[in-house]
């Protein structure tokens, strides 16, 4: 037979181990400001992520650009033989377009500081197509 007293002592029980309304609230007010306190920073960390790995994709093609000109004695037409003669495995994302089809050929006349007989066939450079600047200030087309 169930008492009134064992019925109370459960009420009790039940109410100690629940949660008022004004303690989740403090909880969500609490995980809302370490959000606004982390998310900028993640935000960051990703932006400088995009922009190192951009500049490691530049890098990269300049390099096979120079090592086929110094092999083959000519610029090379565009990326895609760059790819087809195996100097690059694949052609790189670019990861602020997340494209690969916005990479900017420049001829050996383009390029800056160029002497004027520099030719106007092949690629000698390599440029970013997104659009904006990065953190320094520079415009992506310019790296």
């Amino acid at each position: 037979m169930v008492t009134s007293i064992g019925i109370e002592t459960r009420v009790r029980a039940r109410r100690a181990a629940a949660f008022t309304l004004i303690e989740l609230l403090v909880v969500l007010a609490i995980l809302a400001l370490l959000l606004t306190i982390a998310t900028p920073r993640y935000v960051d960390h990703v932006e400088r992520a995009k922009e190192a790995t951009l500049r490691t994709s530049l890098k990269t093609m300049r390099d096979a650009i120079d090592h086929f000109d110094a092999e083959q004695g000519r610029w090379p037409v565009g990326l895609d033989e760059l790819v087809e003669r195996r100097y690059l495995s694949s052609l790189p994302v670019d990861p602020l377009t997340d494209k690969r089809d916005t990479w900017i050929s420049l001829t050996p006349a383009e390029v800056p500081n160029a002497p004027p007989d520099a030719p106007v066939v092949g690629m000698a450079d390599v440029r970013s197509g997104a659009p904006g600047a990065g953190r320094d200030g520079t415009p992506y087309r310019d790296w």
